[in-house]
């Protein structure tokens, strides 16, 4: 009989009495463990036991790795940069298409361990192999136009001489993922890190490592004269620090607010770049000439799908007073008839990692502690495994459901006088990654002023399905972006060239300049500028 329990499903207390911890990191003042929605920051262990989500049951055992893991990692990626960034922008992109021709081949198997070890619906996941497909479809046809050579003008003090960029990989990319989407988010930086020339080293989520240790495999199907460009190495926090430590060139994280600051503190001390996508409480603005039933079906989906467990879902909805009541109606009838389960027709899942349900249940009961009503759900809709849709009506504007990450099956509505009073709201918030308007005539206006990464105007979430558009947040929801033109370029170093074609008119670099010749650029400059204005020159 399989066993019921493993190490990533306990309470921490028991949890640290039958692993054996090794190592901790920044406890907390009351000596609790730091915990976070990517675990505890610096816990470790000799073993991640997985379980498979829809029963509970012991899933599959891996070794965790250590120091000396993580530095044979970095070491063996590190031996096989030059031979992969020699390949050219071609080669590369030849390898990539091998390896997609790999993942959807077995597609199938991959979607089957999301479900299993995330529980997310069978299709969703399904969803994750489809965008990861896509993803390196984008960055094997883009690479070579977004960093190949640019020619640049010369400038008017040197007319003489060539200029042009390259962009040059840093060389081995270390990529900590998170467990909400196992697959498809560390999977869109892996193409934009390797079809830029990097080698990188994958630490997945404790939660989620049989993805990518599949991931993996795949690769080395496709590539197996170069299996070190990409390398797994499963564990805990502890794990990733070691990464960090191992001395990678660059580091993509996703994940908490928290576990981000630490995992960027540590990278200081190395100055060793880093992107974060980080943590986000992302608002839905319903303007009073939206289409609510359009508005009411995107939403909604918008905050359930994947349970909840985005930090692009929908959180709070700014409803205009004028259609509020409305809405709250059409909202609260389709989250009705969400599906919640483990089985073939369920359209949300578990929740994989029981201390987030203690955030969500928290962040419900003070919402209706302070005079909100749930038309839907409820603390009740809160158990061990499973939570079912919540929607929560009057929430102050300032409540832990309206203004921290739940990252659960759950909305918050407020209603304000105007669009402009949402904007507000949105732009005080400490985060700022993605963003939704619905309205027939002003969406363009009213998202331009939101001080967010990404928004979606009449749909929810869309801007994260197109390969080719830029990804991330501002504020506490991180910096840098994957995807798009800016994800490659995130991953690579512009090296910038000049090169001399004849001689010059005088030397603008060395010591012997003509007597007054700075003087004389500087005034055929300023008359130049003058008479661009119609200023006379004398």
């Amino acid at each position: 009989m399989p066993k019921t329990t493993s190490a990533t499903c306990l309470h921490p207390g028991v949890w640290l009495a039958r692993t054996g911890v090794r190592k901790w990191e920044k406890p907390m003042t009351n000596n609790t463990p730091a915990i976070t929605r990517d675990g505890v920051i610096g816990y470790d262990a000799s073993e991640i036991v997985t379980i498979d989500q829809a029963t509970g049951a012991e899933f599959a055992r891996y070794p965790v790795a250590g120091t000396e893991e993580a530095v044979a990692a970095v070491a063996a990626a590190r031996s096989v940069t030059g031979a992969w960034w020699d390949l050219g922008f071609e080669g590369r992109a030849e390898r990539l298409r091998a390896w997609r021709r790999q993942i959807a081949l077995s597609g199938e198997e991959g979607a089957a361990l999301i479900h299993a070890e995330n529980g997310k619906p069978f299709d969703d996941a399904r969803v994750e192999v489809l965008g990861t497909l896509e993803h390196l479809q984008y960055a094997a046809d883009n690479a070579a136009r977004v960093l190949g050579r640019r020619e640049i003008p010369a400038g008017p003090t040197v007319p003489n001489q060539r200029a042009w960029v390259e962009y040059q990989p840093y060389g081995v990319v270390g990529v900590i993922g998170p467990w909400n989407f196992p697959l498809l988010t560390p999977a869109a930086i892996l193409a934009d890190a390797l079809a830029a020339g990097n080698a990188v080293v994958l630490k997945p989520s404790q939660i989620t490592p049989g993805v990518a240790e599949w991931l993996i495999r795949t690769w080395q199907r496709a590539v197996p004269d170069l299996p070190a460009v990409l390398q797994n190495l499963n564990g805990y926090g502890a794990a990733g620090q070691a990464l960090i430590e191992a001395g990678l060139d660059k580091l993509a994280f996703t994940g908490s607010v928290a576990t981000g600051r630490t995992v960027a503190a540590q990278c200081a001390q190395t100055l060793t770049p880093v992107l974060l996508e980080l943590g986000g409480k992302d608002g839905v603005i319903v303007a009073e000439d939206a289409d609510l039933d359009e508005a009411a079906a995107h939403i909604v989906w918008g905050a359930m799908q994947n349970t909840g467990h985005g930090c692009i879902s929908l959180e709070v909805a700014y409803v205009v007073e004028s259609v509020h009541d409305e809405f709250v109606d059409k909202i609260s009838e389709l989250a009705r008839q969400v599906r919640v389960g483990s089985g073939d027709d369920s359209e949300i899942g578990p929740v994989p990692l029981p201390s987030q349900t203690t955030i969500i249940r928290e962040h419900i009961k003070e919402a209706l502690e302070r005079g909100a009503t749930a038309t839907v759900g409820g603390l009740d809709a809160v158990g061990d495994r499973y939570v079912a849709p919540t929607i929560l009506v009057g929430v102050a504007p300032d409540a832990l459901a309206a203004t921290e990450e739940t990252f659960g099956p759950t909305l918050a509505v407020i209603k304000v006088a105007d669009t402009e009073e949402a904007v507000a709201h949105i732009n005080a918030g400490r985060y700022g990654l993605g963003s939704a308007v619905f309205s027939r005539d002003r969406g363009e206006a009213i998202a331009r002023r939101l001080r967010v990464g990404m928004t979606s105007i009449n749909d929810a979430l869309v801007f994260s399905m197109n390969p080719a558009v830029p990804f991330g947040g501002r504020g506490d929801s991180g910096y840098g972006r994957k995807q798009g033109e800016e994800g490659l370029r995130e991953f690579a170093c512009a090296h910038s060239f000049t090169a001399k074609t004849g001689p010059a008119r005088f030397s603008a670099s060395t010591f012997g300049r003509p007597a007054g010749a700075m003087a004389g650029a500087l005034a055929g400059v300023r008359n130049r500028i003058l008479a661009e204005s119609g200023e006379r020159t004398d």
